[in-house]
């Protein structure tokens, strides 16, 4: 009895029998296509952006700024005339864009601020609302985001200037934000 490894005596025979006769096939002179490379995918770079997006914006707030609460909700950025901020309150720009900050915690609304004035910036909106809320459905019934979202808003080099929203558009539980145009810069143009 023959063990596994080894051949039967006359398979090279009957292997020599069976392709005995072939000849190779001519040249046709083609390349068999290479397979696509396929792109690495930057995991870490997504990781790092992702929390760039985290970290870029600050929940620090002065003592000064805590206690105004009870004031309107009005940025306008160094250089700009101020007729940008009152054209801002009237309703002079449509808005196209908007953000329900309802029901969030503080860093989830931080992150959806800071997406969302990002995808303005992408799609080129120029005038978008975010609301806020007035804070009557939150602990102490203070409107927390409020505070948050307009220092959030003043660090983003995007925002022009920002105001409270007209009532129809929200009242004190919103803010109109007006964004730099994609395409011009931002001394003084609005």
């Amino acid at each position: 009895m023959s063990r596994a490894d080894d051949p039967p005596s006359d398979a090279q025979a009957l292997f020599q029998a069976a392709v005995g006769d072939a000849h190779p096939l001519p040249h046709h002179g083609k390349r068999e296509p290479a397979a696509p490379q396929i792109q690495p995918i930057p995991k870490q770079r997504i990781r790092d952006e992702q929390q760039a997006l985290v970290d870029s914006l600050s929940d620090h707030i002065s003592y000064e700024d805590s206690m105004e609460a009870g004031e309107e909700l009005v940025y306008l950025r160094s250089g700009l005339r101020r007729d940008t901020l009152k054209k801002l309150r009237r309703g002079h720009w449509v808005l196209q864009g908007e953000l329900d900050l309802h029901g969030l915690i503080s860093a989830e609304a931080r992150q959806a601020v800071n997406a969302f004035i990002s995808t303005c910036q992408k799609r080129g909106l120029r005038c978008v609302r975010i609301i806020h809320g007035k804070g009557l459905g939150s602990k102490n019934r203070e409107p927390i985001l409020r505070t948050r979202v307009k220092h959030w808003l003043m660090q983003k080099d995007e925002v022009l200037a920002f105001c409270q929203a007209r009532a129809v558009d929200g009242g004190s539980g919103a803010v109109v934000v007006l964004l730099k145009s994609p395409n011009r810069p931002s001394r003084g143009i609005a």
